[in-house]
């Protein structure tokens, strides 16, 4: 039986403003341009300049806009003259005389253009170029082709409409394995490593036993096994598989990804600038925060002459609301990128107050364990809102540069009672493995004890999560000659 009733519910939704400004604060600087000229290029009344009038601060307790596009009780000095008109942020570390320079980009060609050129220079007919170039098509970003190649037989015959045969994939294939750089177009890492011994030109001994090494022994290579190696290849004695191995580790593992051209340069820019201005910490944001903008001086006018007119039918209060939504737009935006800056500054200025020490000396033993939720507390935020600043942004010191996650850490306690960033036995389990004899690697259990013995508190596991973090493998893979 189905029932018809009203229930009353409370409800939290967020604004259309609090939705931009969560938006504008989790995006990094280098993208904060790109989207202030959207908003330019959809809001005529947003203008990018300044002009005479003087920043206020915004009030942020000022009653929305009536929704009704007809309302003749629009406050139209709200428009006329606002404290929008001409904006820019403080605190963006920036000269006013500065010149606004482009960061340069150099200009690539990429990895499957040289190759298509080099392609080129074989001679090919049209329907063996077209396959040459349907296989370069299926190199991935690391320079490997991992598709079978009965897939792109497929993939020509249905697409290209061009017959091949395996035998005449394997030729062309072979063909392109000869390109530059050395190793491209491998199917997987042994061949990788092969092709790059056979471009070679000295062709030695030491060559011709990492050859050896890589056809008949790469399991037992993978997993280190040099004493199964050693009696498999018929070695006189471990110095002759040292200098193998060492020839093998110069290779590089993967050729798409060389330089020389193939690959565009990037560009990290810091949202923070500190620097410390004798034994004073002083902090800006990059002046890229820190936007020039207004609200159009001719959308003003037009409410200024709606005011004056006695003429005011239906047709001119619908253009005046159009006029008017754009404005209100305008102006939210605009107090987003304000509320973003401010945000940003009083969560940094928070950061660097719990890591004071750090950024001082920049010695990372001197990192607290700091969470989340400490910073959240000390600017009175939400935790998701100091998440959103963490996640993307990163900040500029005399040490270098570091992301604002760099910073957070969990707390490990110790003998004497302490807690010690979790980054610090981080740092201190990663010398004990650089300090290790590497014929005889330590085990998870034994750093553990290293670790307990140092005062300490860690478990095994914790251990092996902290050695993954860091990319370093187990004892077994990290054993040497």
């Amino acid at each position: 039986m189905q029932k018809l009733g009203l229930t009353q519910t409370l409800s939290q939704k967020l604004s259309p403003q609090q939705i931009q400004f969560i938006k504008l604060l989790q995006i990094p600087t280098a993208e904060l341009e790109t989207r202030i000229e959207e908003e330019l290029e959809n809001n005529p009344a947003l203008e990018e300049g300044r002009d005479e009038h003087v920043d206020e601060p915004i009030d942020d307790n000022k009653e929305e806009f009536e929704e009704d596009p007809y309302n003749d009780e629009i406050d139209l000095k709200d428009y006329i003259h606002d404290d929008y008109s001409g904006y820019k942020m403080q605190g963006d570390g920036a000269n006013p005389d500065e010149e606004d320079k482009e960061i340069p980009i150099p200009t690539s060609t990429t990895l499957i253009e040289q190759l298509e050129m080099q392609l080129g220079f074989l001679g090919l007919d049209e329907r063996q170029y077209l396959i040459g170039k349907q296989l370069i098509g299926s190199i991935e970003a690391d320079g490997y082709i991992r598709r079978d190649l009965e897939a792109i037989q497929n993939d020509l015959a249905f697409s290209q409409n061009v017959e091949t045969t395996i035998e005449e994939l394997e030729y062309l294939l072979k063909e392109i394995q000869n390109f530059d750089p050395p190793g491209i177009a491998a199917r997987n890492l042994q061949e990788c490593l092969l092709l790059q011994l056979e471009r070679r030109e000295d062709q030695n001994e030491t060559v011709e036993t990492a050859k050896r090494l890589l056809t008949d022994c790469f399991d037992d290579f993978a997993k280190k096994h040099y004493d199964k190696i050693v009696k498999k290849l018929g070695l006189a004695d471990e110095e002759e598989l040292r200098e193998a191995i060492n020839l093998i580790t110069k290779l590089n593992p993967k050729p798409g990804g060389v330089s020389g051209g193939l690959v565009k340069t990037q560009y990290l820019i810091p949202d923070f600038i500190l620097t410390n201005n004798n034994g004073k910490l002083e902090l800006a944001l990059n002046s890229k925060n820190a936007p020039e903008l207004k609200i159009s001086r001719s959308y003003s006018e037009m409410i200024d002459a709606y005011e004056k007119s006695d003429k005011k039918d239906r047709k001119l209060r619908e253009t005046i609301s159009f006029v008017k939504q754009k404005l209100d737009s305008a102006k939210w935006f605009i107090d987003a990128i304000r509320q973003r800056q401010q945000t940003l500054l009083n969560t940094m200025w928070a950061i660097v107050k719990f890591q004071y020490e750090f950024f001082l000396e920049g010695d990372e033993s001197k990192l607290k364990p700091m969470i989340l939720k400490d910073i959240a507390n000390e600017i009175k935020m939400d935790i998701s809102t100091v998440s959103r600043v963490a996640n993307s942004k990163s900040v500029q010191t005399e040490f270098g540069i570091y992301p604002l996650k760099y910073f957070f850490s969990e707390g490990i306690s110790t003998d004497s009672g302490e807690d010690v960033s979790s980054r610090e036995v981080k740092h201190i389990l990663k010398e004990i493995i650089d300090q290790e004899d590497k014929r005889k690697p330590y085990s998870d259990d034994k750093l553990e004890k290293i670790l307990n013995k140092r005062g300490y508190n860690i478990a095994r596991r914790t251990v092996a999560k902290y050695r993954e973090q860091l990319n370093i493998p187990v004892a077994r893979l990290r054993k040497e000659l």
